[in-house]
């Protein structure tokens, strides 16, 4: 079991840090009372569900202005608020306006996913000598944790603050049977903002009986703002030279493959468009495990994405051994996908890989009463000059 471990960013010397570097006549008024001002969280009503049961919506900000938006159903990310390189806001994560949004099907816009994300071949697997029977709502295959998962749930929440940092502990108890799985399942999601424009993702979890456990958060990035267009020019780096191959239903064959030579390889900065005409699945873009270079279970960089237009630069930090890159090839424009086009965002998802439990070269992702899961990624924001 790979464990998290805490991340110590080093000090980020770019001169151009959100309004850090912009005259305060460049900023807007809002942006002028952010900078220097207070880190703060606000709690708000945001509805009920089909059930009766109060949503709530927490609002964090740090001393620079940036914003993290993120409720208890689903312990789902709503928004999270940069700057550009003129110092001007957008939200850079797809969303609905309102609870109603995420109350139907969605493409898991922002979710907490668990308790075993990304694809169990079949919906099934053999634990301890038992077989496992899932639920299956991804053709014959068993996805995102399944019909009623982490991201149906409503969290317990608590305000988390620190002398650097806000954050937002949610806490959920997924029970034996739940959609299948054996044990139960303690979980903890803290998601924290800092001053140093890092948003840390921590997950922790504990069972009383042994299980697959594979957490990540769903969200889908557009650094040039949510609903500005495609993401396809958005340049990648990932830092990995292998990927799973796949086969029937997106579930892995079991081996690693080099991405050298093929439309995978971002190991140099690359347009996400660049060549995503040449991959074969259908429809046609990426939704593909990278192994990672660290496999250690160290927190270590595992992606940066960089927005030409705006400057702004996103680079992802995880302890988990792969990461997805899903580019939203299923999103059709509908109500549904929040009016979202195909392309219109990315998702990286970090992870273990897809399917572990039936692929016993993989990981493990098997957790076992007395020990204790850890998992963390962090997101870190700046613009280019």
């Amino acid at each position: 079991m790979y464990l998290g471990q805490q991340f110590k960013p080093a000090v980020h010397r770019l001169a151009l840090f959100f309004c850090f570097g912009l005259s305060l006549i460049q900023c807007s008024e809002a942006e002028r009372s952010a900078v220097g001002g207070m880190m703060k969280i606000e709690k708000r009503s945001f509805g009920e569900t089909d059930d009766g049961k109060a949503v709530h919506k927490y609002i964090l900000t740090n001393t620079n202005g940036l914003k993290l938006r993120i409720m208890d159903y689903g312990a789902t990310i709503l928004g999270v608020e940069a700057p550009d390189r003129q110092g001007r806001m957008e939200n850079l994560v797809l969303c609905f306006d309102s609870l109603d949004g995420y109350l139907q099907r969605h493409p898991y816009f922002g979710s907490t996913v668990g308790r075993f994300c990304n694809r169990i071949a079949g919906g099934k697997f053999t634990l301890e000598g038992k077989e496992y029977t899932l639920a299956t709502n991804d053709g014959v295959n068993h996805l995102h944790g399944g019909l009623d998962a982490f991201d149906k749930a409503i969290w317990r929440a608590e305000e988390i603050r620190s002398g650097e940092s806000v954050g937002v502990r949610f806490t959920y108890l997924s029970e034996d049977g739940e959609e299948g799985y054996p044990g139960n399942l303690s979980v903890e999601a803290l998601y924290s903002l800092s001053n140093d424009n890092t948003l840390t993702m921590a997950f922790t979890a504990s069972t009383d009986k042994a299980t697959p456990v594979n957490l990540t958060n769903h969200s889908y990035w557009n650094l040039a703002g949510e609903g500005k267009g495609n993401i396809l020019d958005h340049l990648l780096e990932l830092k990995a030279e292998k990927y799973l191959p796949v086969g029937p239903g997106l579930i892995p064959t079991g081996k690693l493959a080099s991405v050298e030579g093929t439309p995978l390889d971002f190991r140099v900065a690359t347009e996400i468009g660049a060549r995503i005409n040449q991959l074969e699945l259908t429809p046609v873009g990426y939704d593909h495990c990278y192994s990672l270079l660290s496999q250690d279970g160290s927190l270590a960089l595992a992606a940066r994405v960089t927005e030409p237009v705006s400057g702004r630069i996103m680079e992802v930090y995880t302890s988990q051994p792969g990461i997805q890159l899903y580019t939203g090839n299923f999103l059709d424009g509908t109500e549904g996908a929040g009016g979202y086009g195909q392309y219109e965002g990315f998702c990286l998802e970090t992870q273990h890989y897809p399917d572990s439990p039936n692929q016993p070269a993989f990981p493990s992702t098997v957790l076992k009463p007395g020990e204790v899961l850890k998992q963390t990624t962090v997101h870190k924001f700046y613009v280019a000059p």
